[in-house]
C-alpha cells in the first residue's frame, strides 16, 4: 500500500506546479530535434534482393517477359485430358446436332416418366 501512495514512484502531475505566462519559456526546455536526413539521389536502378550485382538492362527484362509469354502460350496450347477432349468435341458439333441430341434426351426422359407413372398407377 505504501507504493501506491508514495510520491517518489509516481510520475509528476502536469498541474502540480504553478502555471506560467503565455510568453514565458518552459522550465525544462530539453526538447531535442532529430537531424533532417540528407537527400539521397541515385542515378542507378534499384537491385532485386538476391539478384545479380550488376543492374540488368531493360532489354533483358523485355526478353525475359517475352520468353515467359511464349511459355504460357505453349502450355495453354497443349492438349488437355478427358474433359478438354469432350469440350473440343462439343465445340465441333453444329447446332443441328445439338438440337437433335437435346430432343433425344428429352424423349428418353418423357418415356421414363411415362413408364414410372404406369407402374405407380396399379
Amino acid at each position: 500500500m505504501g507504493n501506491i501512495c508514495s510520491k517518489s514512484a509516481n510520475q509528476p502531475d502536469n498541474f502540480s506546479t504553478p502555471g506560467r505566462t503565455i510568453g514565458a519559456t518552459p522550465q525544462n526546455s530539453t526538447a531535442t530535434t532529430t537531424p533532417v536526413p540528407k537527400k539521397v539521389t541515385a542515378n542507378t536502378p534499384g537491385r532485386t534482393l538476391g539478384g545479380r550485382v550488376e543492374a540488368p538492362s531493360p532489354d533483358d527484362a523485355r526478353a525475359a517477359a517475352a520468353r515467359a509469354a511464349e511459355e504460357r502460350a505453349a502450355s495453354a496450347s497443349k492438349p488437355g485430358g478427358k474433359l478438354a477432349k469432350q469440350l473440343q468435341d462439343q465445340k465441333k458439333q453444329n447446332s443441328r446436332q445439338l438440337v437433335k441430341e437435346d430432343a433425344e434426351a428429352e424423349r428418353r426422359a418423357r418415356d421414363a416418366d411415362a413408364s414410372a407413372e404406369a407402374r405407380n398407377y396399379n
